[in-house]
């Protein structure tokens, strides 16, 4: 589900994440019995993203656009390699139709820029008391595109608009979406196996801690376990989510106090990153004996995530997947549509560099399936002041139709096999 869940330290690539105003987790948990798994995996090479830049310049000029606005974030990693972070300074770049791409940056930072820049070599520079969007203004008009077009990556903030309408009154904003999207939405055989990788440690992170749950313990120690585990195996942590008891019956949890007691459900929702790309994992079960109905709940699920892979095939709308699920949910007596006790939320999400991307599966998402596309597949059935089933595994689309990064969980009693 991966919605701020928690707050963490991030790295970029592989392992070094903790969870901020946090001590790690100091037991046995990852006594040395893990090992990074991830060092053989291997980043994004500077081949690949000249290619990302060709695929979205070719879709700039079917389009009749001139140029693509990015900001620091993670569009721009994705086409230029920089890693920045979002501020009141502008940080970004244009990918222009024709030519190079160029930075802008405040001067005191270039430095820094230029050490993830992957490729090209114009960055132009501003200092405090001057106008960073008159440096785009300047980039369009070196590039041929000072009138016409000006695409805007959709995550862009009002403010920077705003100062590149001001600064470049030749051109004509527009989003850009469908140039950012046109080239996300389909993942890379590279992109994909650093997703696998990072499926991979999520899972063996989950089998290692799983046997060491113990009747007593918080849902903060859970989930730094698992945090700690998974940065054994080298992952990035992203989040490390525990929901105990009632809480479970809260997609993203309460404030309140919890504990693992016998006959609860456990609920854990993690994942990590590598180089970028993220897993999303979520595990269902109950600490002891389940009940009939918890049992119930949980097989009903899991058929919702198993009617979603036979209805996922190529060419089918996205929305349609939760549309078949969720009228599954209504013939049991869930809903009907958002309500609970039911499915309250979206049947999945995109996923790839960050844990939510376009497009989703859910009503109305008319954007039919295609090779490339990756996606969660997380029903879930909450019952509030009671408890909730979540069972997620990410999938991306082949020409076959979906293989999963992840097996499905078998059972309540085996969630991990």
């Amino acid at each position: 589900m991966a919605i701020s869940k928690r707050t963490f330290l991030k790295t970029a690539g592989v392992g070094g994440a903790v969870l901020a105003g946090a001590s790690a987790f100091t037991g046995n948990a990852t006594a040395k019995t893990l090992s990074s798994i991830a060092k053989d995996a291997q980043p994004i090479s500077v081949d690949e993203r000249k290619q990302r830049i060709a695929k979205a310049q070719q879709l700039m000029r079917e389009a009749g656009i001139g140029a693509l606005l990015l900001e620091a974030g993670s569009a721009l990693v994705y086409f230029t390699g920089v890693r920045w972070w979002r501020s009141e300074r502008f940080t970004g770049a244009i990918i222009p139709a024709t030519g190079e791409i160029a930075v802008v940056t405040p001067y005191f930072e270039e430095p820094s820029i230029r050490e993830t820049m992957a490729l090209g070599d114009d960055i132009r520079t501003w200092h405090e008391n001057e106008n960073p969007f008159a440096l785009i203004a300047g980039i369009l008009k070196d590039r041929g595109a000072a009138s016409g077009k000006l695409a805007i990556e959709e995550t862009v903030r009002h403010f920077i608009v705003d100062g590149v309408q001001n600064a470049a009154r030749g051109v004509d904003i527009v989003s850009g979406r469908d140039i950012t999207r046109g080239c996300r939405m389909y993942k890379s055989a590279a992109e994909i196996a650093l997703m696998q990788t990072a499926s991979d440690i999520t899972m063996t992170a989950y089998k290692h801690i799983h046997p060491k749950i113990e009747a007593g313990m918080s849902a903060s120690e859970l989930s730094e376990m698992m945090s700690a585990a998974t940065r054994e195996l080298g992952g990035a942590v992203e989040f490390s989510m525990a929901l105990l008891g009632e809480a479970s019956a809260y997609p993203h949890g309460t404030r309140q106090p919890q504990e693992v007691v016998e006959g609860s459900v456990i609920l854990m929702d993690c994942g990590c990153g590598v180089y970028d790309y993220k897993s999303d994992i979520s595990r269902s079960w109950v600490f002891g004996e389940p009940s009939k109905k918890q049992s119930a709940v949980w097989n009903t699920v899991k058929r919702g995530q198993e009617l979603a892979l036979e209805t996922a095939q190529i060419g089918v709308a996205a929305g349609e997947v939760d549309d078949v699920v969720r009228r599954f949910y209504e013939s049991k007596g869930y809903g009907p549509r958002y309500k609970t006790p039911g499915l309250s939320h979206r049947l999945g999400h995109g996923i790839g560099m960050d844990g939510h991307e376009p497009v989703n599966f859910v009503e109305g998402e008319t954007t039919k399936l295609a090779p490339g596309m990756c996606f969660s597949n997380e029903p879930g059935i909450y019952i509030f002041g009671e408890f909730g089933i979540r069972l997620e595994d990410c999938l991306h689309m082949t020409e076959d139709g979906p293989q999963l990064f992840s097996a499905l969980s078998p059972s309540i009693d085996k969630p991990f096999g």
